[in-house]
């Protein structure tokens, strides 16, 4: 039986799934593990709806990554919707608008689960006696008003009973462009919770949980989707009633994506890298991004460049953050009569260490190639 609450009612709120999402970074082991995560979180969801006794569940915006995706994706999706055991109410957004193009009137849709239910158009429906959901679906991938208050304008307040809004977008007091006709007001917002239009606002497009205010709220995404994200990885279970509401997160991600910063002087360091990169755990579902600073000889460059190719094999992915590193290699003696080159190779070597006294654009690509030029060397040597 569906679980109620002080005469209201609990309800699953979650966003942003993103399904079929590509990331350019991951190889052609993880990206496929990338992807299945995504789905297992469908199943995820579908036993914590179980376990917490929910009514419904509220997909609020970009449940797919975009309206072009192959069946695969769609049909493995729509399985796992089909385990969870309420109905499901997904809302399109601006990756999956409903347009004539709209992954929701695909033929790969057509077998969609009795219990999954496309919000298509602003009426109310009635999922139980006194409980309404309403949503402002986009029919495009841009709009330029605000969808959300224009639904709310449409309704009359309720009597008894509560009503959930499902929306996506951005709120103006968190939007880069506060004067963004398509951010979702805030006033407006606040002026149908007085009056009993609405009783929570689930809202999606933020992919980090956001708690704007007792009855608003961004539930984030259900696994990560990228650096930036504060608190992605959860889902929001919600109990509500006309005289009180709880919003609570609860964890799902199973992958990560972090940023790690490295400050590098000397082959130690280099050393200290490696030992910190292996202790991180759940290498094979983590997405890291290293920023590197300092200045390096040619050896302890050639080394950390060894100690960061094993340590790929073992991340999920691996990338230097080169807008943000700044690491010198600077050859030393030792470094240049350790490899004993001579001929054509002392000529690329003295031609290379110059353009990188000269700096400029060209600094890194010479500095890149030294490096190189030092472990091959060096390996040749051995």
């Amino acid at each position: 039986m569906p679980c109620f609450v002080m005469t209201g009612v609990r309800f699953l709120h979650t966003a942003d799934w993103q399904l079929g999402m590509r990331r350019h970074y991951l190889d052609e082991d993880a990206l496929p593990r990338f992807a299945q995560a995504r789905i297992e979180a469908i199943r995820t969801i579908a036993e914590l709806a179980r376990a917490e006794n929910t009514m419904f569940v509220s997909v609020c915006g970009d449940v797919w990554e975009s309206n072009q995706l192959s069946p695969r994706v769609v049909g493995r999706a729509l399985e796992a919707l089909s385990t969870i055991p309420c109905p499901v109410y997904l809302l399109p957004g601006n990756h999956d608008p409903l347009d004539s193009g709209s992954v929701y009137r695909s033929p790969a849709f057509a077998g969609t689960p009795s219990n999954v239910h496309v919000i298509e158009t602003r009426s109310p429906v009635t999922v139980a006696p006194d409980v309404e959901i309403f949503g402002a679906p986009w029919r495009s991938k841009t709009v330029r008003r605000d969808l959300v208050s224009e639904a709310c304008a449409e309704l009359e307040p309720m009597r008894t009973g509560v009503r959930i809004c499902l929306g996506h977008g951005i709120v103006d007091e968190l939007a880069p462009n506060r004067n963004d006709p398509a951010a979702i007001s805030r006033r407006a917002m606040d002026a149908a919770l007085a009056d009993g239009r609405v009783h929570y606002f689930a809202l999606g497009d933020r992919h980090s949980t956001t708690r704007v205010a007792e009855r608003i709220g961004y539930s984030g995404s259900p696994e990560p989707t990228d650096y930036d994200e504060v608190d992605s990885g959860n889902v929001v279970v919600v109990d509500l009633s006309r005289d009180a509401c709880t919003a609570r997160a609860v964890r799902t991600a199973k992958w990560r994506f972090l940023r790690e910063t490295f400050e590098l002087s000397s082959i130690e360091d280099v050393a200290d890298t490696s030992r910190r990169l292996l202790q991180l755990q759940h290498k094979d579902t983590t997405i890291l991004k290293l920023t590197l600073k300092g200045s390096l000889s040619l050896g302890a460059k050639a080394q950390l460049d060894a100690n960061l190719e094993q340590a790929r094999a073992l991340f999920a992915a691996l990338e230097i953050w080169e807008r943000h590193t700044d690491l010198v290699v600077l050859p030393d003696r030792l470094d240049l009569e350790s490899l004993g080159l001579s001929g054509f190779a002392r000529a690329a070597l003295d031609e290379l260490r110059e353009a990188v006294s000269r700096g400029g654009e060209g600094a890194g690509v010479a500095r890149d190639a030294l490096a190189l030029l030092y472990r091959l060397a060096a390996r040749g040597v051995s």
